[in-house]
Parts: C-alpha cells; structure tokens; sequence
C-alpha cells in the first residue's frame, strides 16, 4: 500500500515536453524523442505558501531564475515511463521538503568539556614553550 503523500502534485500543473535521450543508441536513437523534460512553475502552482518559499529557497541549479523546476528523465525506453519517472522525481523533491526544518537550540559546552579543552591548551602551551632558544656558550 502506497504512503499518503501530504502535497500530491497536480498534473495539470505540470509541462511535458519531449526531447531527444541523450548517449548511445542504434538506429532509432535519432528518430525517437523517448526523453522528457518536466517543467513545474512554483509560484503558479496550488501547493501551500511556505512550500512555495521553501522549494524556491533551495539552492538547486534544477531551478530557474523564473521559479520554474525543470527535470530531465531519460531512464527509460519509453516516453510514458520517463513521464512517470520525472513526476516520481518532482514528488521526491517537494516530499523532501514538506517537513519544516528544526529550529536550533543554542547550547552551552558543559564544564569537563571546557576543563579539556583548557587542559589541551595548556599542554600545547607547554610543547611550544619547551622547543624555545637555548644559548650556545661553549665554542
């Protein structure tokens, strides 16, 4: 049974477009357009406002200067497959994201780890100390 998904995507929101697979290919590889790029403009989508700002806030090269995801699947054989590969892509994307980020706690270091930390500083203190000048008064 498949997880309930909190923001499912629209497909309706969603651009298709076919291209041409990329790599080796035989005969075929020219002729057919088996690859798709899938173009979802953020802002105009129905998804809630702070999953709009958190998508545009990542710091993808995927995502345009304009606010638009653009994904490139060419996985596949078949166009039908890379179009489900793509939205299975852009779900993972704005699944990653749904869940807001947890707010740091300021802490403050505890007492032993401060005491070793002094005591670390001493003792390299000490190491320099030792490698000073010594005098060369015999000839």
């Amino acid at each position: 049974m498949p997880a309930l998904l909190k923001y499912p995507v629209d497909e309706r929101e969603v651009e298709f477009s076919a291209i041409r697979a990329q790599g080796a290919g035989g005969q075929n590889v020219n002729k057919v357009s088996s690859a798709v790029h899938l173009r979802f403009d953020i802002a105009a989508s129905s998804l809630p406002d702070e999953i709009k700002a958190r998508l545009l806030a990542l710091s993808d090269s995927r995502i345009t200067q304009e606010g638009v995801l653009v994904l490139k699947a060419q996985q596949h054989r078949t166009q039908e497959m890379n179009r489900a590969d793509a939205l299975a892509r852009l779900q993972e994307v704005i699944d990653s994201i749904s869940n807001p980020p947890k707010p740091r706690r300021a802490t403050k270091p505890s007492y032993g780890s401060r005491q070793r930390r002094l005591e670390g500083k001493s003792q390299r203190s000490a190491t320099k100390a030792s490698r000073g000048k010594y005098s060369h008064d015999e000839p």
